[in-house]
């Protein structure tokens, strides 16, 4: 595998010959395969998985399955996720074990959202951004299908949030970047990177921060993740958040076995994974805690909500059946759409929704047409969902696969009319509505499986 000439020169004057011919080694190797397990979706390792060490619920897989065709992936009961940022995990403990306001700036496709929701103590919303539109639909579905009710997915730039003075508790900045730590994964990155593009990459990093830093409060702490390996991208923009912004860069704990490499210019306690090192991809981490005494000027309108409006009393005594803990949501119906909002969601979206772009909260319950009610897809993936309000149906490998790509699939003769959710594995999937003759599949077009499915007879 050949790469830039301008990134070997600049990575061996930064390593050395010795240390960049074992990193140049270890980039022509395959990537290691890693998942990282769902805690609300409870399943077990599958066969010769091994622990990923800075992560609880990581997993090495001792290969890589056909992810597309595996019914469980689609449920949510895990996510592949590159092993090496998983180390967030790691940085999160600095946080304080309260409820908290967290945002995700660079969320898509959601990998450390989805870690991040498993991370945060109860009681805490998490926003969860994307700035490119595009990108947002597919983080707004990799949320769903985690399942967690105390998210906002929103479609906004740093500069939105930065108006919102003090908000955050915590931000997690992984940061657009020149993707050379991917090198190995994306053999299309070669062609893209350039030493014009690293500074041009560091400059918008730089700006992205400035832009978000006001909304970070005093004494609340940002995360800085990148997957790169170069000074620019790294230990000089952590050298600007401490010297321009004001913060200060905390050390995370770590093992010596894990082989994380320390800041190679300036003292501030960075962390960067190399492949031949460590068993993951390029990635780089910062904690920094915002200087100044905690302030609570952000929160002066955190108040408790007040539903004002009036659902029909059909649709209320139903909603009442759709949730487990169903005290904790607030019904809230936007056209003919219902959303399940539990207090303290609600409440941030109401001071949130007039400054950035949301584009969901809570759990999408479903929608209303006339008498009926039409359930979601993503109430069917929710934590939350009551399981017993609805037939269930059990689905074998082939049919879960047929339904995954929206195909028609049979229903057993004594299945009950109306909407049943059908399951795998006694992970729920998706509804369909049984009209005797047929059932319809409401699997969402957009997340339907595209391709052709191995054999399975």
């Amino acid at each position: 595998m050949s790469f830039p000439e301008d990134f070997v020169n600049a990575t061996k004057s930064l390593l050395g010959e010795a240390e960049y011919l074992r990193l140049e080694q270890a980039l022509s190797e395959v990537s290691p395969t890693s998942i990282r397990l769902n805690r609300s979706k409870v399943i077990s390792p599958s066969e010769g998985a091994q622990s990923v060490p800075w992560c609880v619920n990581g997993f090495y897989l001792p290969e890589r399955p056909q992810f597309t065709f595996d019914p469980l992936f689609h449920a949510g009961t895990y996510y592949v996720q590159e092993a090496s940022s998983m180390f967030v995990e790691q940085a999160f403990k600095l946080c304080a074990d309260e409820p908290l306001r967290c945002l995700d700036l660079c969320a898509a496709p959601g990998g450390k959202s989805t870690h991040l929701i498993d991370l945060l103590p109860s009681g805490s919303v998490l926003v969860s951004n994307e700035t490119i539109q595009s990108r947002s639909r597919v983080l707004m579905e990799n949320i769903a299908k985690w399942g967690s009710s105390e998210v906002i997915v929103t479609n906004s730039g740093a500069e939105a949030f930065g108006r919102m003075k003090n908000f955050f508790d915590v931000i997690l900045t992984d940061m657009p970047c020149s993707g050379e730590g991917m090198f190995r994964k994306n053999v299309a990155s070669h062609d893209e990177w350039s030493l014009e593009n690293v500074q041009l990459c560091a400059a918008r990093q730089r700006r992205i921060l400035y832009d978000v830093w006001d909304s970070l409060k005093p004494g609340g702490i940002l995360i800085y993740s990148i997957c790169t390996y170069n000074l620019d991208e790294d230990e000089e923009n952590i050298h600007f958040i401490t010297e321009k912004l004001g913060a200060k860069a905390l050390t995370v704990p770590t093992k010596a076995d894990w082989q994380i490499t320390g800041p190679l210019k300036y003292d501030n306690p960075v962390y960067r994974f190399f492949p031949h090192l460590t068993r993951g991809e390029g990635f780089f981490l910062a904690v920094l805690r915002k200087e100044g005494e905690a302030d609570e000027t952000g929160r002066k309108q955190d108040k408790a909500f007040r539903n004002n409006q009036k659902l029909p009393a059909q649709l209320g005594t139903m909603t009442r059946s759709l949730v487990n803990e169903v005290d904790k949501f607030v019904p809230i119906l936007h056209g003919d759409t219902l959303s399940l909002l539990s207090e303290p969601t609600v409440s941030l979206f109401q001071m949130i929704k007039e400054k950035v772009h949301v584009c969901a909260a809570g759990i999408t319950a479903g929608t209303v047409k006339g008498k009926d009610f039409i359930p979601s897809e993503e109430l069917a993936l929710s934590s939350s969902l009551r399981k017993d309000t609805f037939p269930q149906v059990e689905l074998s490998l082939e049919e879960a696969i047929r339904y995954l790509q929206k195909e028609s699939i049979s229903l057993p003769d004594n299945a009950p009319r109306g909407h049943v959710l059908v399951t795998y594995k006694n992970f729920p999937l998706g509804f369909v509505k049984n009209l005797g003759s047929r059932a319809n599949n409401l699997y969402p077009s957009d997340w339907r499986i595209r391709r052709s499915g191995p054999s399975l007879k």
